[in-house]
């Protein structure tokens, strides 16, 4: 590491504006992502579609936009080893902010697919680009205090969303999301290069080559590891707090659940979760000890969430409190998917990996409506539910230490 980059890294403070610039990134990111799970209903009943269409239609544009994610966390990864970090945080808001300003103006449920998969391409962006920013920034003793910040503040874009979507038209909505995109780019210019990446300029190494995760045995395996890890967020995310207003009818509770209020809520424990979880992995000097933690407060929601027959909205309510907080590991998840790898592939591995969770869910959806058909709604929502979280266990086993690993190397 050059004597500049050293420097820089010890000077860059958790409050200093690429981390702040980060975590408003991820704020309108979240913003952006959950809002069309917070007022699904209400947007396909403008475009007059029924309530069962709202149920089945919903699950297929959630699905396209996670493919969206999927197809972008591999265009912004590779660019963001290749050109920089900072051109994926333009390049990305620019996207997703001009994709949710069209999504406004949709008239059928094709136009709403295709914004929301477009969307879903410049979302993937964001977070990968900001927490390995960050991550090549921040000293490695606070490098998961930092990453916290940025996904607990992040996170909070959910309440945002869920409040504004009540003031305002599901149109407007969209467009106060792009909008706020557009705002961030102002803050962006004044948000520096890391001085990691800007070493590795000056070596003759491949940047940014997605296919080098599957050249070398060890490293697709810790590349597989870290996207397994990441799986109960979307499980609990994607099909019990998205689908609760089904759930609970499926349960016997009297009361309607309204889906966006358990989606605000579930965030709002999901920021305290993350902004957490980097200060209990620095005290348990561990990554690993502190998801299981976390996992074992995941399981414990869950098991509440399908024991609810006759409950209430209160309680449903409460439990995806549980099940958020419990969750609240996305930005250690994808602070140790930055720290497995070299400075020439971790803006490929911190992007790509959140974004093959999320693309993850039309498969977690296609499971839990392939068991549906043989064992029952509420079944086979929990089955589904064992699986994910056996194979997220079975990866953390697994899967390498990474607290207080020094970030300056590549890989060969």
């Amino acid at each position: 590491m050059t004597t500049s980059a050293s420097q820089q890294q010890k000077t860059i403070g958790l409050l200093s504006l690429p981390v702040i610039v980060a975590a408003l990134g991820y704020f309108v990111d979240i913003y952006d992502l959950l809002l069309f799970s917070i007022i699904r209903i209400k947007s396909l009943k403008g475009l007059g579609l029924t309530e069962a269409l709202c149920d089945t239609e919903g699950k297929a544009i959630i699905s396209i936009q996670m493919y969206g994610l999927l197809l972008g966390g591999i265009i912004w990864g590779v660019m963001g080893d290749k050109k920089g970090r900072l051109s994926v945080l333009f390049g990305s808001i620019v996207l997703y902010s001009m994709a949710n300003i069209a999504n406004g103006f949709v008239q059928n449920v094709f136009q709403y697919q295709m914004a929301r998969f477009v969307a879903g391409i410049g979302l993937a962006g964001e977070l990968g680009a900001g927490i390995t920013l960050v991550s090549e920034l921040i000293s490695k003793e606070m490098r998961g205090k930092a990453t916290s910040i940025v996904a607990g503040v992040g996170l909070s874009g959910a309440v945002a969303a869920y409040f504004i979507s009540k003031s305002f038209d599901w149109r407007v909505c969209y467009y106060i999301g792009g909008g706020l995109g557009l705002c961030l780019l102002l803050l962006r210019v004044s948000v520096f290069e890391s001085g990691i990446y800007q070493n590795l300029s000056e070596k003759k190494v491949s940047k940014g080559n997605f296919f080098m995760f599957f050249t070398n045995g060890k490293r697709l395996k810790k590349y597989l590891l870290a996207i397994l890890i990441g799986l109960p967020t979307w499980y609990v995310i994607g099909v019990l707090i998205t689908f609760s207003k089904e759930f609970g009818e499926h349960f016997g509770i009297k009361e309607k659940i309204d889906p966006s209020y358990a989606v605000m809520m579930a965030y709002v424990a999901i920021s305290v979760g993350d902004l957490l979880i980097g200060f209990i992995s620095n005290y348990l000097k561990s990554r690993k000890k502190a998801l299981y933690i976390f996992y074992a407060i995941t399981i414990t929601g869950i098991v509440l969430y399908f024991q609810q027959t006759n409950g209430t909205a209160a309680n449903m309510y409460a439990i995806c409190m549980i099940m958020g907080f419990g969750t609240g590991f996305w930005a250690l998840f994808v602070t140790m998917a930055a720290e497995h790898f070299g400075t020439n592939l971790r803006a490929t591995a911190a992007t790509t990996v959140p974004n093959m969770v999320r693309g993850s869910v039309p498969l977690i959806i296609g499971l839990f409506q392939t068991l549906n058909k043989s064992y029952g709604y509420v079944s086979a929502g929990a089955y589904t539910g064992i699986v994910v979280m056996i194979i997220a266990c079975t990866a953390v086993i697994f899967t390498e230490e990474t607290f207080g690993k020094d970030l300056n190397f590549i890989e060969e």
